[in-house]
C-alpha cells in the first residue's frame, strides 16, 4: 500500500512537471501585457480577467503569415519524414538480413557510419548548405529544406528500423520463402507490417524533428519557405516581447504534432507479431 501512494505520488509529481508549462502557456495567451509582466497570476477571472487580444492577432492580422508558415512546415515535416522512413526501412531491412563486406567494413562499420553523420555539429555544415542550395537554385523552397530534413533524419530512422527488423522472426520469412513469395514480397507483406511499430515510431521523430527544427530554416529560407519556428522567433523584436502572440502561437505549432501522435498510438502499442496469427 505504502508503494502504491508513493508511485501515484510521483506520477502525479512527473505529471505536474510535464503539464504545468502548458498550462501556463495557455493562460498567458489569455492575458494583456500589463497582467504578465506585473505579478505571477494563475487563476482566469481570479487573478486576471482574460482577453482574446493575442488569439485575436494569431486570427486576424497574422493569419496569412500563420498559414504559409503551417503548410510549409507540415509539407517539409511530412515529406521528410516519409522520404527519410521509406530509406531507412529500406538501409536498416538489408543491415539486419544480409551480410555485406567492403574491405574492412562490415554490417557493423555501416550502421555507425550512418550515426556517426549526426555527431557533427549542424553550425558547422549550415555554411556548406548554404553555398550549395544557392547554386542548385533550392534557397527558400520547400524542396530544398525538404531534401536537407530528410538528410538529417535518415542517420535515425536506419538505426531505429534496424532494431525493428532485428525483432522481427526469421523463421516467418524461410517460411514464406518456401511457400514462393519473393524477397519483394517478403519485405513488403511479412517483416514490414510486423515492423510497423518501428516505422511509426521513426517516422514521427523525424516528423517531430523537422516541424521544430530552427537553425537550417533560419538559413535556408526568407520569406516564401518559412516554417513555424521561425515565425515564432519573430515575435521577439527589439522592442519587446509579445508573449501573448507567442503563447497563442505556441499553442498552435503543439497541435499538428499532438494530433499526429494520438492518431498514430495504436500502432506503437500493436502487438509486433499480430500479424502471423493471420
Amino acid at each position: 500500500m505504502k508503494g502504491r501512494l508513493i508511485t501515484r505520488a510521483f506520477l502525479l509529481a512527473a505529471a505536474f512537471v510535464t503539464f504545468f508549462p502548458l498550462y501556463w502557456i495557455l493562460i498567458t495567451s489569455f492575458k494583456t501585457q500589463l497582467d504578465i509582466v506585473v505579478n505571477p497570476t494563475y487563476l482566469p477571472w481570479a487573478d486576471f480577467m482574460p482577453t482574446l487580444e493575442g488569439w485575436k492577432w494569431l486570427l486576424t492580422e497574422a493569419r496569412a503569415d500563420v498559414i504559409r508558415a503551417i503548410t510549409n512546415s507540415l509539407i517539409v515535416s511530412g515529406g521528410s519524414a516519409v522520404i527519410a522512413t521509406m530509406l531507412g526501412a529500406a538501409a536498416g531491412y538489408g543491415l539486419t538480413r544480409f551480410q555485406y563486406r567492403w574491405r574492412f567494413w562490415r554490417n557493423e562499420d555501416i550502421a555507425f557510419w550512418f550515426i556517426s553523420q549526426r555527431m557533427l555539429p549542424p553550425v558547422a555544415i549550415v555554411l556548406a548548405f548554404l553555398l550549395m542550395f544557392r547554386w542548385l537554385s533550392l534557397l527558400d523552397t520547400q524542396v530544398g529544406l525538404t531534401i536537407a530534413y530528410t538528410g538529417f533524419a535518415i542517420p535515425f530512422t536506419v538505426w531505429i528500423m534496424r532494431d525493428a527488423f532485428a525483432q522481427v522472426p526469421l523463421e516467418l520469412e524461410e517460411s514464406a520463402g518456401v511457400d514462393g513469395a519473393s524477397a519483394a514480397g517478403i519485405f513488403f507483406r511479412i517483416s514490414l507490417p510486423l515492423a510497423l511499430p518501428g516505422v511509426v515510431g521513426s517516422m514521427l521523430f523525424a516528423f517531430v524533428f523537422a516541424w521544430n527544427e530552427y537553425l537550417f530554416a533560419l538559413m535556408l529560407t526568407f520569406q516564401e519557405a518559412t516554417t513555424v519556428p521561425l515565425l515564432l522567433a519573430s515575435r521577439i523584436t527589439s522592442f519587446g516581447t509579445h508573449w501573448d502572440q507567442l503563447s497563442a502561437l505556441t499553442l498552435t505549432n503543439l497541435i499538428p504534432a499532438a494530433i499526429l501522435g494520438i492518431m498514430l498510438e495504436r500502432f506503437l502499442i500493436r502487438n509486433r507479431t499480430e500479424g502471423s496469427l493471420k
